[in-house]
């Protein structure tokens, strides 16, 4: 297998560039065969850098204009032709990478990657695709990002694009596959659910247990999580804030008195995994499906943590040969129908 390329937007994101650095570094010192591009401006870079020391990995690519996250995004790739995002894009477009990572302008990345990288033929919309943590492992959740007002044949798409994900990814053969709605009956939800539950009812080749309510994703009862964004950016979003809430509140109770204490140090060890498992910075970004080159999208806010698993999902990503998976399971079924 070949060395994975990773070009890594530097200056998008609200700790940029000092955590985007740190989790190229995390990431290089996982003797992974790869190469990070590190793209924004240089003296910048370097400066970071120079905490830390030096990778044969790590190879700088200078880019003096910064996209900000208040930017219009159209305008912004346009007209920014050396910032750092749009020569990631680039990079990816012309080969020259073979994925990268952003914790830049959510628009931007939506935008560039239609517009620069392209979708791979015979997909209608590309969405943005997290894991989420759940009781038995994690989930995909696709949509929770990219495509706010879907219609019935996006969803169909997500849900083979997940299958596929999931199966080859994470390992989970015939990956149960659910469509978010208010209820477990064919008959709830909008007109969106309601006309999308039969097609995925009778679509061969996915796994189509029927409908999810929210409540029920962490007990991880499906694998994919099917939904427009605007359903999956808020269920992303909760998540992170019940989750966030949850651990603070354990951490807290843990220090109430000499007794919880005790208990504390004895299960430390166990605990301290636990919460780990229910990080979402833990499982990466979220890559955004069907281009022809990966693109995955983090947490603005992201740490070094996150951006380290986000380029060592890339690795995964290109040695898994994901996109020709997905080009072959929707070619097939495009002549099928």
């Amino acid at each position: 297998m070949s060395k994975t390329i990773i070009a890594l937007d530097c200056m998008g994101g609200d700790n940029a560039p000092g955590e985007i650095v740190k989790g190229a570094v995390l990431a290089a010192n996982e003797n992974k065969d790869m190469l990070i591009k590190l793209v924004g401006r240089e003296d910048d870079i370097k400066k970071e850098l120079e905490k830390y020391p030096s990778s044969d990995k790590l190879e700088i690519v200078d880019a003096k204009e910064v996209i900000e996250t208040g930017e219009p995004p159209v305008a912004a790739i346009r007209k920014k032709k050396d910032s750092s995002l749009v020569k990631c894009m680039y990079m990816v477009k012309k080969g020259e990478a073979d994925a990268m990572v952003s914790a830049g302008s959510t628009g931007a990345n939506l935008v560039g990657g239609h517009v620069i990288i392209g979708r791979i033929k015979g997909v209608e919309r590309p969405p943005l695709a997290p894991l989420i943590p759940t009781k038995t492992g994690f989930s995909l959740l696709i949509d929770c990002g990219a495509n706010v007002d879907a219609r019935p044949s996006h969803l169909l798409q997500f849900a083979k694009m997940g299958s596929v994900y999931m199966e080859n990814v994470v390992g989970i053969k015939n990956p149960k596959v659910a469509l978010v709605n208010i209820g477990a009956e064919e008959e709830k939800g909008n007109a969106l659910v309601k006309e999308t539950y039969p097609l995925l009812k009778e679509m061969e080749g996915i796994n189509f247990i029927g409908n999810i309510e929210a409540r029920d994703i962490p007990n991880g009862d499906a694998d994919v999580i099917v939904c427009d964004a605007f359903v999956g950016n808020v269920i992303l979003k909760l998540y992170e804030g019940v989750a966030s809430v949850l651990i603070d509140k354990i951490k807290g109770s843990m220090m109430n008195s000499i007794k919880t204490k005790i208990g504390a140090l004895l299960i430390k060890k166990d605990l301290k995994k636990t919460l780990k498992g229910f990080s979402l910075e833990e499982h990466g970004g979220a890559p955004l499906l069907g281009l022809n080159g990966l693109l995955v999208k983090t947490h603005g806010s992201s740490k070094a943590i996150e951006i380290k698993n986000s380029i060592l999902q890339c690795i995964t990503f290109n040695e898994l040969d994901i996109n020709n998976k997905f080009k072959e399971k929707l070619s097939l079924e495009s002549k099928e129908d």
